[in-house]
């Protein structure tokens, strides 16, 4: 089903994960992908997967710390397909560490990175979306945004702000037809959360496997409700916060 024929995504931290795999999900749906992360080989590999669906794609290296590379990467997208219909602010990482061990470095780091990098994100695609009359914005949380992790509290703080910054920016653009909502994952069976070796089996005891509801999302899951969001399914839908978790996360 080409639901977005004719879009343009763009979609930070694109290379791996969560965003790769919106990126894919868009790309079957017909829409024309730009992915953007630091590291020009790994986007280069997600464009090639793009490409053999026969998509069209665009791999911009972007360091979404950095305002002018933000702004850059907003404006390669728009010239090279014309225009920017879906933004997807993933890019992001925790970084585990005791409250009385954050040093204001690594706060500074955390928060740019998780949630100066979506504001400046969604400012650089609302201009060219309030001059289009529409668009749709979509910034990925966390859980950890939402009732907090005690490993990461700077992490925790800076999802918490990018819900605000989706509810706030969604009310003063919803005057332009930009609807902008938030996804919140709880712990995701992504390459990197695997590694880490902290989710529970998937299997009960006798080897057989969990009802799917009580197993840990996969980013598919992520991909398909950031799908929806993007389709003209959810025109009427703007400043939500849509939660994607499992049972063994925190039940508060």
């Amino acid at each position: 089903m080409r639901l977005l024929d004719g879009k343009v995504a763009l979609i930070t931290g694109g290379s791996s994960g969560i965003g790769k795999s919106i990126a894919l999900t868009y790309a079957k749906a017909g829409a024309k992908v730009v992915v953007a992360s630091r590291k020009q080989e790994n986007l280069d590999k997600v464009v090639e997967e793009i490409k053999e669906l026969g998509g069209e794609s665009l791999a911009i290296a972007t360091d979404v710390k950095i305002p002018e590379q933000i702004d850059n990467m907003v404006k390669q997208t728009v010239n090279n397909f014309g225009r920017l219909d879906i933004m997807i602010n993933n890019a992001g990482r925790g970084i585990p560490t005791e409250p009385l061990e954050i040093s204001i470095k690594e706060w500074n780091h955390v928060l740019k990175l998780n949630l100066t990098s979506v504001f400046l994100g969604c400012i650089a695609a609302g201009r060219v979306m309030i001059e289009q009359k529409q668009g749709k914005i979509i910034n990925i949380a966390s859980t950890a945004g939402v009732v907090g992790s005690p490993g990461m509290l700077h992490y925790s703080v800076a999802k918490a702000g990018v819900i605000m910054l989706t509810k706030n920016l969604a009310a003063s653009w919803a005057e332009h037809n930009i609807n902008v909502n938030c996804i919140a994952p709880g712990f995701t069976l992504t390459e990197r959360v695997i590694q880490w070796g902290i989710l529970p089996s998937d299997k009960r005891e006798d080897g057989t496997l969990l009802p799917r509801l009580l197993r840990p999302p996969i980013p598919q899951n992520i991909a398909d409700l950031a799908l929806f969001l993007a389709t003209s399914a959810s025109d009427q839908i703007t400043g939500e916060l849509l939660i994607i978790r499992s049972h063994f996360e925190w039940d508060r």
